[in-house]
């Protein structure tokens, strides 16, 4: 179980508390992960305008984007673009994932508050995924979560494939145990876990959060994003949210994929998530209604409807 006695206020500029027991702050990295595997590429303002929608439907943390090589993800070309456009909302932590120094660099020139910096567990998804080993990963990651901190950025440094590879079949619950502890050691602001292929399971959930607990002290270190290639993404967030985890990622509409990773499904779907979460009591500070419009919109100018699996699975 994640151990909750140490207290933590220190995101975003400190406009984040200690999640309290009823409380789950969701992260909607639609805007990032939705939009990367889609090959209609939305133009700088429409991802402005996107995100503005998620902010009006109460949404507290969005990742924005990425920087990335543009070539190989168009999808997130100009990212720089998207946050100088942003109306900056003061109640609001906007983030974007970086997978080298240099995209590091980029977000950090530009002003961004919030970084997140991922390592894969898998030596053949690390390789497709950012051409390093996994040992290089995690030493050039520890570097750059330095030197975010150093220049004042919060940061979750977290890891991908952390509950099953596409390629390479089940990761060792101790070997996601070893990098989490080394990635752990500058102190990071959070530690994240992805779901990346959507192979976990209840069961693989609770077994790597009971190895972790000793490392992560606190709910609000802990972010866990999942993806529902299988069905049972919100099965899987319920498994955590019983172990105290307080803070996932989602995705408006159930977007999402790696694009190095055939057939990776999309994220569990927020406005899913939202009513799944109330129905059990739950506060998230999110209107799904609202989230429902934004994924409208996104329906518009992808030119196709979608319906994840998670929205079948909610009471």
């Amino acid at each position: 179980m994640v151990k909750s006695d140490v207290a933590s206020c220190d995101l975003s500029e400190k406009r984040e508390c200690t999640t309290t027991e009823k409380t789950v702050l969701l992260q909607d990295v639609g805007p990032r992960d939705g939009l990367q595997n889609e090959s209609v590429v939305l133009s700088p303002p429409e991802r402005v305008q996107l995100i503005g929608a998620l902010e009006d439907a109460g949404v507290q943390r969005i990742q924005i984007g990425s920087f990335v090589n543009p070539r190989l993800v168009p999808q997130m070309a100009e990212t720089d673009s998207v946050w100088r456009s942003l109306r900056k909302r003061g109640s609001t932590r906007y983030s974007v994932l970086v997978l080298n120094r240099r995209g590091l660099e980029q977000a950090l020139s530009i002003g961004l508050p919030h970084v997140e910096i991922y390592v894969s567990a898998s030596e053949t998804h690390s390789k497709r995924n950012s051409g390093v080993t996994v040992a290089r990963a995690i030493e050039d990651a520890i570097g750059m979560i330095e030197f975010a901190l150093a220049a004042g950025a919060t940061v979750t440094a977290g890891v991908m494939c952390a509950f099953g590879c596409f390629f390479e079949g089940e990761v060792p619950v101790e070997r996601v145990g070893e990098i989490v502890e080394e990635l752990n050691q500058p102190l990071p602001t959070e530690i994240g876990l992805a779901d990346t292929t959507g192979m976990a399971r209840p069961e693989a959930i609770r077994a790597l959060i009971d190895r972790l607990s000793p490392v992560i002290i606190g709910p609000d270190r802990l972010t866990i994003h999942l993806h529902d290639t299988r069905g049972l993404g919100l099965a899987n967030l319920e498994a955590a949210l019983q172990l105290g985890v307080r803070r996932f990622d989602t995705s408006v509409g159930g977007l999402g994929g790696c694009p190095f990773i055939p057939g990776a499904a999309g994220n569990i779907a927020t406005e899913a998530t939202v009513e799944f979460l109330h129905a059990r009591g739950f506060s998230t500070g999110i209107d799904p209604e609202a989230v429902k419009a934004a994924k409208r919109f996104l329906e518009l100018h992808l030119g196709r409807r979608f319906e994840p699996a998670s929205t079948r699975n909610v009471p």
